[in-house]
This record gives C-alpha cells, structure tokens and sequence, in this order.
C-alpha cells in the first residue's frame, strides 16, 4: 500500500530450533574432554537432545510463562482448613517434569554422572532458570542424607528418579521426590550458628519436634526439606518432610512467599515450624558438618548457572549482531562490536570450562581431586557469579533498545544474573571460605597449585600471574581485608590455566591478555586490538 510505515526490514530471526549443546563449542569440548570414551557415547545423543529441548520455540515459551505467571499461596481451603499449597503455571510443571526426566537430579547413580549432569544443567538454565532451585537442592541432598545410611537408603532412590510427582503424598508413595533446604533464620542470614530454631527429642528414636522459623526456604512445595535446628547436644540437621507416612500433613507453615527482583517462577517462602515432626540426620551437634555437602554442591550449580546465563546472553547478542545493519555493514562486522562480543565469549567460556572442571573433579572422587574442590568452589562461586550481572548487562546493551524491552529475553537474564551471587553465601562468606581452606587444609593448597601447575610455561602472562598469587600467599597476616582480592585471583589464574591448556590459541591469548596480563580496560569491549578477535566472535556463534 502506498505510504505504507509498516515494511519491516533488517530485524533478527528468533534464536529457535536450534541445539544448544551443539552449538556451544566450549561446552561439547569440555565435555569430551572429561567423559570417558563409553559414556561420551551414551552422554552425546542425550546431551543433544536435550540441546534441541531447550532450544526449541516451545520450551522458550514455556520459560516466558512460568515468569510472567508467579506462584500463588494458598494458605487454607474454601473451608477454612490450613493447606499450605503453592500454585503453579502449568508451564513451571512442564519445565520441571523435563527437568527431572533429563537427570538434572540423577547425578549420582550413573558414570560420569556429574559431567553430564552440569553440561544438562547449564543448558537448562538458559531455558529457565527458576525451576534450577529444586532441581538443584534434590541433587545437593544426597551427600548429606548419606550422613545416615538407613535415610540415604529409604530416600535416594526417589531423589535420584526421573519420574517427576507433583502430589504430596507420603513418601514411600511416590516414585520420585523433591527436596528443599531451610538454613537462614530472621536474626542471622548467613550465620547459621544464631539459629534458635528448637528441636525437642521424642520418645521415637532419631524423631525430633521442631519449634521455630526459616526466613528464606526456597521451593516449599518440595516432598522434604533438610533444615538446621538447635537440639540439644548443639545445631543439628533434620529431614522435615511435607507429608507424613500415615497421609497427615505436617506442621509446614507458610507464611508469605517472597517479591524477588528475577526467579519470578519460583517460590521461596518464610516458614513456620510448630510442633514439626523431624527426623535427625547425623549426630546432634553435627549440623553444619551435615549439611555443608549439600552446600558444597548447590554452590557448584550456582557456578553452573552463571555460566549458562553468560552464555545464553553472549549467544544472543552474537546472534542478533549477526543479522542487525548499521552504517552499511552488519554489527558482527564492525571492529568495536567485535571486540565488545569477543571479550564477553572469553568470558562466557572461561565460566563454562572452569564449571565442567570442577564437575570432573566430583566423578573423579580422589583425594587430591576432593582437596582441589575444597578450595576451586568457593573461589568459582565467588567470580564467576559476580562476573555475570555485567556480562548480562552488556549483551544486553548490544541489542541496543531492543534488548531493554521485555519480549527480547533479555531483561529476564538480566534480572536472574545477581542471583547465583547472593544465594548459597554471598561473596564474603565465599571469600571467607577460601581463607578457612588456606589456613586449615594445606592439601587444598597444594592440590591447586598442582592444577595450575601444569599450564607452567605456555604463556608468560600466565606464569607471572601465579608468581604474584604466591607472593599473596606466602603472607596470610591480616588477610581478611584482602580476602576477596584473594579469591579473585585464585579463581582468574585457574581459568587461565584451564584455557591455556585446553582452549583455542585465541581464546586464551584474549583471556591472558585481558584478564591476567592487565592489557584491557575496566568495561568490556577493551581487549587489544591486534588479537585474533574474529575468530573468538565465531566459536561463540549460536548457529552457524
């Protein structure tokens, strides 16, 4: 029609129908990296088709309705009975039933279960990140349930299930479980040791009577909840489960959910415990000792979702700087873009392949290996999830307007970004931890150093770093005030190490050069011109 204003030209192609592993370079090479020959060759199909799922048209709608569609509390029923359920969109269920039957909970009953349990859960985080949180506490409960072998026995089975059941039912009804987790208290967050929550013993053996509240409980339609209360011989960990064995439902009562700033899928409630039925897990006074395997592990996911929002936000600035014209040329094409996409690809497969790494290190199960994660966790949970709000916001800004609108996805990853950073410890308690592992397990020390170790010699930027980390070192003094600087540094030399030794020569000269040699600036996009940019920018190319 003449005088038409609606032509519509030089827009970008939906980044749909496409296989996510697959087109993740970094992601299939550590995984071939790690896995051995037999289980890479059950592992690939599986990991592909999940790729396929995640990246496809419908698993992405059914991320956008799950948010914009929160859970609802429901305290009581029509009658007036107290219920305590939380609603959810139909679309949340559909997620977290594919998630279940991926073996995001499975890890620990198959080989190379951690490996190909990272590499499905950083993929599945960027198709929604919210339903990550029980997934990822269901997973993290089996080393502190193994605490007691008669509760591992009875639970494990239905943890490590792919049959996802929504309905609460008693336990020894269902075919597979979910499990939550109750640590923070109203007085003191992160210090758990000023929990008053009260445990009263039983006449039954190992049952326990609760008394008090959990300030932040995140998925509370789980099956169970592992949570810490002050019994009598000291902070203890007890399994509270929703439904008791005779069908009665027990004391869990919810009393708001909270308005977070993302994870808008996902539930996380204050909680009441009032004459809450309890079962002891370990011994009295062995809460924290419990629990911290469980702890341990949901930091590893943090580090694991991170890495999938930086890489699902670098994919879609890539792509849309593929397809978008300004100035006569595409926006892939123009040199300060280039350099702005490649430093935020180096960035995003630094997280990527320090993540498969320390995953590695779980199937390995060796002594050195356990002394290394001892240390590399908390340092990787430390950087990487502060490293990816700004990635986040800076892929962003490369659709330009486009990408502050809310139909783009991107202020959804936005939001979601800060949230690995501050869930599981903050980064003090993440840095505080790294100081602990120094001063008190030498072995953790010096299984790091023997990872770095072997990069030795390749790159001279690399090796002037670690000759600065010792000297940091060698003086642990006063050291709480730099305790971040500290971790920081820790976490910058082992990725370095690992693209070094495994990443493309690109790639690494970026990172060495960017990252550890000082020769960028503050803000992305200030790598030196003279690096193989353009050839960093493709690896990350979501489709080819």
């Amino acid at each position: 029609m003449a005088g038409s204003t609606h032509t519509v030209t030089n827009q970008v192609p939906p980044l749909v129908q496409y296989d996510v592993f697959g087109a993740d370079r970094a992601l299939v090479e550590a995984v071939e990296r790690h896995l051995a020959a037999d289980v890479l060759e059950e592992a690939r199909p599986e990991l592909s088709g999940l790729g396929h799922t995640v990246g496809s048209a419908q698993v992405q709608e059914w991320g956008a309705q799950a948010n914009e569609n929160p859970p609802r509390l429901r305290t009581h029923d029509r009658y007036g009975h107290r219920i305590d359920e939380v609603d959810f969109h139909p679309s949340w269920h559909r997620l977290l039933g594919k998630g279940v039957s991926a073996g995001l909970t499975a890890a620990w009953r198959r080989p190379g279960g951690h490996v190909r349990r990272a590499a499905a859960f950083l993929m599945w985080t960027q198709a929604e990140a919210g339903n990550g949180c029980p997934l990822s506490m269901t997973h993290a409960a089996v080393p502190a349930l193994r605490a007691d072998p008669a509760l591992a026995a009875r639970w494990e089975p239905r943890l490590t299930s792919t049959v996802y059941d929504r309905a609460l039912r008693p336990p020894g009804r269902k075919p597979g479980a979910l499990f939550g987790m109750g640590m923070t208290e109203k007085q003191g967050g992160s210090d758990v040791r000023a929990n008053t929550t009260a445990a009263r013993p039983l006449a039954e053996d190992g049952a326990y009577e609760l008394t008090g509240h959990k300030w932040f409980c995140s998925a509370p339609m789980s099956d169970a909840f592992l949570v810490l209360a002050r019994a009598p011989g000291g902070l203890t960990c007890f399994l509270v489960p929703r439904v008791l064995e005779d069908g009665t439902r027990n004391v869990f009562l919810i009393q708001r959910l909270k308005d977070k700033l993302g994870n808008r899928s996902n539930a996380s409630a204050e909680v009441e415990f009032d004459g809450t039925w309890a079962r002891r897990v370990g011994d009295e006074g062995a809460g924290v000792r419990t629990i911290i395997g469980m702890v341990a592990a949901t930091r590893l996911d943090c580090v694991l979702g991170s890495a999938g929002l930086m890489r699902q936000t670098v994919a879609q600035a890539v792509h849309h700087c593929t397809y978008r014209e300004a100035f006569g040329r595409t926006l892939l094409d123009q040199p300060l873009m280039r350099n702005v996409l490649a430093d935020l690809a180096v960035e995003s497969e630094a997280a990527t392949t320090l993540a498969l790494r320390l995953a590695a290190a779980y199937d390995d199960g060796g002594e050195q290996e356990r002394a290394l994660l001892r240390i590399a966790v908390p340092a990787a949970k430390y950087w990487v999830t502060k490293r990816c709000p700004p990635v986040a916001v800076e892929a962003a800004e490369c659709l330009g307007g486009n990408g502050y609108v809310e139909e783009s996805g991107l202020p959804r990853l936005v939001r979601e970004s800060p949230l690995n950073s501050i869930w599981e410890g903050a980064g003090n308690v993440q840095a505080l931890d790294v100081l602990r592992a120094l001063r008190r397990e030498p072995a953790a020390l010096d299984a790091y150093l023997r990872e770095v170790g072997q990069a030795r010699g390749a790159d001279h930027r690399l090796d002037a770093a670690i000759r600065n980390l010792l000297t940091e070192l060698s003086d642990l003094e006063g050291v709480e005030g730099r305790a971040r600087r500290l971790a920081e540094r820790l976490a910058l030399v082992l990725q370095g190490s690992l693209l070094v030794r495994y990443a493309p020569p690109e790639v690494a000269d970026a990172f060495c050069a960017g990252r550890l040699g000082g020769d960028a600036g503050a803000a992305f996009g200030t790598l030196p011109h003279t690096l193989d940019l353009a050839s960093v920018v493709e690896r990350a190319r979501p489709v080819s």
